[in-house]
């Protein structure tokens, strides 16, 4: 099957994105369409020894070794379709390409972030839940789901690791406020457990763009503004407003735009890099960078404090 076309779709800051929709048993579910590159047919897998059970293994269709997961196994869903004919759908994410196995493709919808809802912890399995948000597109309700997440359980190694924050240099560092907007729990506690391990020890988490910006916009007009803030981090993916959207606000905003922000995303590519660069972010680092994040912030503040 041809090529999606991935290229910059949207305009950049407008809080939209487009969700590729799939099924599995029957159910509907979904993933930004700035993560996929392709939709195949299946073709011959050649199975990897003592891999993970939903893990089929790896094919090559052109010049790339790609992994395959069967998505409906590691949900624990019916592996057959009715039909029999499976697609893969090949991701590109956190520097990686992976092929997920699906029942079937259902097409593309662009909605805002604000119509996208963080589901019940409760319901959806709290920290370990791979359920990211849910969508109303139309009529349908449709879940999409943590693709990090599920290739970080089936191979750890791929995602942020806490051991290289040992390695820093040891040095007093800034105590000033750092906010950081990340809608995964998970994530956010990895996020701020290295970033206090480093020696940022003043660290506010937000569950989502429109959270920070509620809280900037609240404080912009303080006296010591620089002092309750001292940068900004961002993941782009997020319900209800996202990080390109908070980048615009921040960045058009003649007192907040002094502040360095950062994006630090699983979706930083050569696109990415262009919509983040418009917008005004000082850096963007792909999400398994933890150490290369705690530099760049000490970079940024260290010149900012020079100015």
């Amino acid at each position: 099957m041809a090529a999606v076309d991935t290229k910059i779709l949207l305009e950049s800051g407008t809080n939209e994105i487009e969700i590729m929709e799939f099924t599995i048993a029957g159910d509907l579910f979904g993933i930004n369409v700035a993560k996929v590159r392709e939709i195949l047919m299946p073709s011959a897998i050649k199975p990897m020894p003592q891999s993970h059970p939903a893990v089929e293994g790896v094919f090559k269709p052109r010049d790339r070794v790609i992994t395959v997961i069967n998505l409906p196994k590691y949900l624990g869903l019916p592996e057959s379709s009715e039909n029999g004919r499976d697609l893969f759908i090949i991701t590109n994410f956190n520097k990686l390409h992976v092929a997920f196995r699906v029942h079937s493709v259902e097409g593309i919808d662009r909605i805002s972030w604000s119509a996208i809802q963080k589901p019940d912890k409760t319901i959806y399995g709290g920290d370990s839940g791979v359920a990211t948000g849910l969508a109303e597109c139309g009529n349908r309700l449709v879940t999409i789901l943590d693709f990090e997440k599920i290739v970080a359980d089936i191979a750890p190694e791929t995602g942020i690791q806490l051991s290289g924050i040992d390695k820093l240099e040891r040095k007093d560092r800034d105590q000033r406020p750092i906010i950081v907007a990340e809608d995964s729990i998970l994530l956010s506690k990895m996020i701020e457990e290295a970033l206090v391990k480093a020696g940022y020890n003043n660290v506010m988490m937000f569950n989502n763009g429109q959270e920070a910006w509620d809280y900037l916009t609240e404080i912009r007009n303080e006296d010591n503004i620089y002092d309750k803030v001292s940068c900004i981090i961002t993941d782009i993916e997020m319900p209800q407003m996202d990080g390109h959207r908070l980048t615009k606000l921040v960045k058009t905003d003649a007192i907040l735009k002094k502040i360095p922000l950062i994006i630090f995303s699983s979706l930083i590519n050569e696109e990415m890099q262009i919509k983040g660069k418009s917008l005004g972010a000082d850096e963007q680092l792909s999400k398994p960078e933890i150490v290369h994040l705690v530099t760049v912030i000490d970079h940024l503040l260290e010149k900012n404090l020079k100015k």
